[in-house]
């Protein structure tokens, strides 16, 4: 997701705002043009625009660039003049769309909210009807919303569940608000209702439209200076019509305003445009999964590298690999085109060829600097997850927050464990629900409703006690359902969860009864169980509705539901103002849970889950006991929570901080004077082996009892470098090789890179880990292992994406290699964005990834800094919708 930018002022040729003398046809409007500053226009969630600039013709093509365009026809082209700039109505007639507005409809039922803007030069001051000057209805008495002259004031009809099919109550303008001149008008209307018409950029009216718009109409037509049916003809010059899918801020209605009438034509794609995304979106994948293995800035077999444009270019051994523009002399066409490249696996489809033969003919265009793997490794689109289980953390969280019941120790003993899946056991695909989750989910429903107090419960949405089926109990299912299942209900929703008060009383049970069932039918939902969004839209990215970005965040920054100040800020609409979503994330980070959640992101990323279930060979590690993995899993928590919270220095210092928090028996394990009787802080200057987060027993164990080298080196390479590398050929022997007198790991490792079958790979990861070599399979430190062989600690370290390696002497240098490293502090990044969002992250969010990690690293690069960049970026802030079919 891009980050919600700021809107940026632009330098350009700026129409000075045209002059009139009223709106006959010889006193039309004239534009001046003059070179001076012009304020671009909001563009954020434009839905529909015309700017009447086509001069002549019965159709005014809709400019916002949402497909399919909304375009409208003028019924009766003798009654209307097209001027410089504007369109006059001289007399009654309809603009109206060709098709009707589903899309547009649709897309603020979404949201909940509108903005109507126009910029237009009434005839006279004694239009009424009101005049429609903008009108999204189906009759004079049947509408959406409707911009309107009525005599010397404007007004707005807007059809909600609170007001009349005509809109009414209306919202209307001071006397004198219309005048025979230029004027900028726009109506807005957020998601708490508040409805606001500005006058040439300053508010007019305030008023408060309460209501859904579940009620709105699906087939309407888009009609200018008329009533879709005729009838309410409206006359004067139209400038600029405009809507949008939420309330524009005041700020930004005065951006429009400061903008002016004059809309400049958006650029047109060019060619170049087109081949930087046919590189990004097709040949950078294809060249990434077929090519790099053996042609990257490492391996370069025959001497070419592909990875980069340069080096793509200059070739390898046997000559130019690509000629752009010309394929029949580029060497990388010959050898795909006999099937000689790839050397193993399949050779590419047809249509694989004829992508990299086109490429190579139309330029070779390259729209990246570096080819890297890891980002084209998941093929997921940006923001496909629209249903996410609460993992068992997260459902006992919000059974706390939601009812005041503390259901950790049951959750966890009936619930399913969830499964990790792409390093993170929140992943989304993964979190499915089996019979033993329904049975579950049941079970636990029943003993959180037995530990309430459901009529203190539901004194807080009702004062009622008398168990009815009226309108009373209805309002009383849909504000305590808004609370338990995070958002409002719908109708059906209501109908149906009513329903079981009915069957209550119908069978003689009291009000408590009624109540008791209702909470744990709830409970039971599918929208308690999963955070669900709402996917409906055209396929692109859209803002997240106010109640789901209330929940997006609470879930990535607490792992549980909002609280109600989230809850009253997604009320109130706030959540559409990017100032108010700042002011909320800083408040969500002042609290302790923001801390908890970050150390279930470190245990997550660190598999520390894993120390539970460690069974070492006790013969070779008589002192290992359950209590010393339990203090190695508090110290590396302790550890993150010092650097991140306590100090707030930057992730990647996490890999060479010197200090740890230890116990008498981990210190001891470690080798150092224990000096408390708990978990206490060290200061490590002084202690060479140990420092930072690689050099801790939670990480070191994961080489197993033999300390492998390869198990380690790769944790290295994926989880702190994000690099890739192949796995091994089916039926190779992958079991762990002891040490032996005269073979220690390391050896063993050297023998596996030599290998001419195993070196390609190995040598890629492998010597990541030779710093490790000191600390044996469970952290403890020695300079000989247990066959008396002489242990190291240098090695060298390849980043992805670089030809050389890097040096170390000895593991602290490693650490200080890491904790410098650009690479690593990118990957930091992918893994919290990664475990924030729930997925895996693909090609189409690298481009938003690399924004959040600059935006975290100006800002510091802490924890803080990194989780407000993920959550204000539109990863987090829009989400990308599903196309579904208009109906025609």
């Amino acid at each position: 997701m891009r980050s919600i930018s700021c809107l940026l002022l632009l330098t350009a040729c700026f129409a000075v705002a045209p002059t009139f003398s009223g709106a006959d046809e010889k006193a039309g409007p004239t534009v001046e043009s003059s070179a001076a500053e012009q304020r671009e226009r909001v563009k954020r969630d434009l839905r529909a625009l015309y700017t009447f600039t086509a001069g002549k013709g019965d159709i005014v093509q809709d400019q916002s660039g949402v497909r399919p365009q909304l375009d409208l026809r003028i019924a009766k082209l003798p009654a209307v003049k097209w001027k410089s700039g504007g369109l006059l109505i001289r007399s009654a007639t309809k603009i109206r769309s060709i098709a009707p507005a589903k899309k547009l409809i649709a897309t603020i039922k979404r949201t909940g909210e509108v903005t109507v803007e126009a910029w237009i030069v009434p005839a006279n001051d004694r239009q009424s009807g009101p005049a429609r000057i903008v009108s999204l209805s189906a009759n004079p008495s049947g509408r959406n919303v409707t911009l309107g002259q009525d005599g010397k004031r404007y007004d707005v009809r807007l059809r909600t569940t609170a007001t009349s099919g005509n809109g009414q109550p209306s919202t209307t303008t001071d006397k004198g608000a219309a005048k025979t001149e230029l004027t900028h008008v726009v109506y807005t209307r957020d998601i708490a209702g508040n409805a606001r018409i500005y006058i040439n950029g300053k508010e007019n009216v305030d008023k408060k439209i309460d209501g859904q718009f579940s009620n709105w109409s699906n087939d309407d037509h888009l009609t200018l200076a008329n009533e879709s049916t005729g009838g309410r003809p409206w006359l004067g010059t139209l400038q600029l019509a405009a809507l949008y899918s939420r309330a524009l801020s005041d700020n930004e209605v005065e951006q429009n305003f400061q903008a002016g009438p004059v809309v400049q034509d958006a650029a047109p794609q060019t060619a170049e445009n087109h081949q930087a995304q046919v590189f990004a979106n097709q040949v950078a994948p294809l060249l990434a999964k077929q090519c790099l293995d053996c042609h990257d800035s490492f391996a370069k077999k025959g001497g070419l590298d592909l990875s980069r444009q340069a080096s793509a270019v200059a070739g390898g051994e046997n000559g130019k690999a690509i000629v752009p523009g010309n394929s029949a002399d580029s060497l990388l066409w010959d050898q795909i085109e006999s099937d000689a490249m790839p050397p193993e696996g399949e050779p590419l489809t047809a249509e694989q060829k004829k992508l990299l033969r086109q490429w190579i003919d139309d330029g070779a265009h390259w729209s990246v600097d570096l080819i890297d793997p890891a980002v084209y490794a998941n093929n997921s689109p940006s923001g496909a997850v629209w249903l996410q289980r609460l993992t068992v953390s997260e459902y006992i969280a919000t059974v706390r927050e939601t009812v005041g019941v503390d259901i950790s120790q049951e959750a966890r003993e009936i619930l399913p464990p969830d499964l990790r899946a792409d390093g993170f056991s929140n992943t989304a695909y993964n979190l499915s629900v089996d019979f033993k989750h329904v049975e579950a989910y049941a079970r636990l429903a029943e003993i959180i409703v037995s530990r309430m107090d459901v009529l203190k419960f539901a004194r807080k949405f009702s004062k009622s006690k008398k168990l009815s089926t009226d309108s009373t109990m209805r309002k009383f299912v849909a504000k305590m359902g808004k609370r338990i299942l995070r958002g409002p209900l719908d109708e059906r929703e209501i109908t149906n969860f009513s329903g079981i008060a009915t069957t209550v009383a119908s069978t003689g049970g009291d009000y408590e009864e009624a109540v008791r069932y209702l909470i744990e039918a709830m409970l039971q939902s599918p929208r308690f169980m999963y955070r669900v969004e709402n996917q409906q839209g055209d396929g692109t990215a859209w803002p997240v509705g106010g109640y789901e970005l209330a929940s997006r965040l609470s879930y990535i920054l607490w792992g549980g539901p909002p609280d109600k100040e989230l809850f009253r800020a997604a009320e109130a609409g706030e959540l559409g103002d990017r100032a108010a979503i700042e002011k909320q994330v800083q408040r969500m980070l002042d609290d302790p849970r923001a801390i908890d959640r970050s150390l279930q992101f470190v245990t997550e990323w660190l598999d520390l889950g894993r120390l539970e279930n460690l069974r070492p060979n006790r013969e070779r590690f008589p002192n290992w006991n359950d209590a010393l993995a339990a203090d190695m899993r508090a110290e590396t928590l302790a550890f993150f929570k010092e650097v991140a919270w306590t100090q707030k220095r930057p992730l990647a210092d996490l890999f060479n901080a010197q200090v740890t928090f230890v116990t008498p028996q981990l210190a001891e394990y470690y080798g150092i004077e224990p000096q408390g009787p708990g978990l206490e802080r060290y200061d490590l200057t002084s202690v060479a082996p140990r420092g930072g987060l690689l050099t801790q027993g939670s990480v070191l164990t994961m080489g197993g009892d033999d300390a492998s080298m390869v198990t380690r080196g790769l944790f290295v390479l994926k989880d702190v470098l994000r690099g890739m590398v192949k796995s091994p050929p089916p039926g190779l022997d992958t079991t762990p090789v002891p040490s032996s007198p005269g073979l220690s790991q390391r050896h063993i490792g050297e023998q596996r890179i030599a290998n001419t079958a195993c070196g390609g790979c190995h040598s890629k990861f492998e010597p990541l880990a030779f710093g490790l070599e000191k600390y044996d399979g469970l952290g403890a430190f020695h300079d000989k292992d247990e066959h008396g062989n002489e242990l190291r600690s240098d090695g060298e370290v390849l980043f992805p994406g670089t030809a050389q390696p890097v040096k170390y002497q000895t593991s602290a240098e490693l650490m200080d290699l890491l904790a410098n490293s650009e690479r690593v502090r990118e990957t930091l990044t992918w893994k919290l964005t990664q475990f924030a969002l729930g997925r895996p992250l693909g090609a189409a969010d690298a481009p938003i990834v690399g924004e959040i990690d600059q935006a975290a690293q100006q800002n510091g690069g802490t924890y803080s800094a990194l989780i407000t960049a993920i959550v204000m970026s539109d990863l987090v802030q829009t989400t990308r919708t599903e196309a579904t079919p208009v109906e025609k």
